[in-house]
């Protein structure tokens, strides 16, 4: 049997490994505001009261919206509470994903992020570099980092991670700045970042996973459905488990708009799996 740790230090403090991903309290597409916004509210309350200290935004996300909800149901922060956003795209008015990798852009959005959250600086600022929409790409981020590197002399960022970035990159950005943490692709079926997770985790460095659960396709597998229907957990309850496995480093922010997903996801933390367990979800990877 394999129990992991639960919690992991991260950006000067300790926080619990399963946190929350803000994405999908915005409207359909990532773009405009939820129907619901009550129901948006009450999931954020919830997955506090549940134990999340840790939730993942971006001022991109509607635009605006989510950030604007995560104040409206939570500011005051609780002072446990740790906010990362990210920086490097915009929307436009169809809703499109556009590159806004420019120092000046880094720093509109960066302000963006500080008054729609009600902050004076910000915990964890992510760059999100653009590459392969969801697949990082080699070449130079130096500028990029040394923006927020900036913004971090100033007061306004206290820590920076990176997302959708290569290990050339990473170490790249750590020669202008610490780096706290890396946000890319990886699920228990999108596996290119293996080796990543392992050279991050030597430097003690958090992998937080986007898409955890597949993305806006969540994960088709039925030998992961098969294992799921055995020890009586929902698919996504086991691949989340995993990850957890995976190592101690990997942080998670699954999203959800309901309230009933979350209570799911949650409770992926308290799997056990056994030997023969991982290897049967290791092995799925190559389905």
């Amino acid at each position: 049997m394999s129990t992991p740790v639960l919690s992991y230090s991260f950006a000067g403090r300790t926080i619990n490994r399963m946190g929350y991903g803000a994405m999908q309290l915005a409207g359909p597409g990532v773009f405009g505001p939820p129907k619901d916004r009550g129901a948006a509210l009450a999931v954020l309350r919830e997955a506090v009261a549940l134990g999340v200290d840790h939730i993942d935004t971006s001022d991109f996300y509607g635009p605006h919206v989510t950030n604007q909800i995560i104040r409206e149901a939570l500011h005051p922060y609780p002072d446990d509470l740790l906010i990362v956003t990210k920086v490097g795209a915009v929307r436009d008015g169809d809703g499109a994903w556009l590159p806004a990798q420019e120092p000046e852009d880094l720093r509109r959005s960066v302000h963006d992020n500080l008054r729609n959250l009600g902050l004076d600086a910000l915990d964890v600022v992510n760059l999100r570099v653009m590459g392969n929409i969801h697949e990082p790409s080699e070449g130079s981020i130096a500028r990029q980092v040394e923006a927020l590197a900036q913004l971090q002399h100033e007061g306004l960022v206290r820590h920076v991670g990176l997302s959708n970035v290569t290990s050339t990159q990473v170490a790249e950005a750590q020669r202008i700045t610490p780096i706290v943490c890396v946000q890319n692709q990886y699920n228990l079926v999108q596996r290119t970042d293996d080796a990543l997770v392992d050279e991050l985790a030597g430097q003690g460095i958090a992998f937080v996973p986007f898409f955890p659960l597949g993305g806006f396709t969540p994960i088709q597998s039925s030998g992961l459905s098969a294992l799921a229907a055995r020890v009586q957990a929902t698919p996504m309850q086991l691949a989340l488990a995993w990850l957890l496995h995976r190592s101690p480093n990997v942080l998670l922010i699954p999203g959800t708009s309901s309230i009933a997903h979350l209570h799911e996801n949650m409770q992926a933390s308290q799997r056990v799996l056994s030997d023969e367990m991982l290897a049967e979800l290791n092995a799925i990877a190559a389905e």
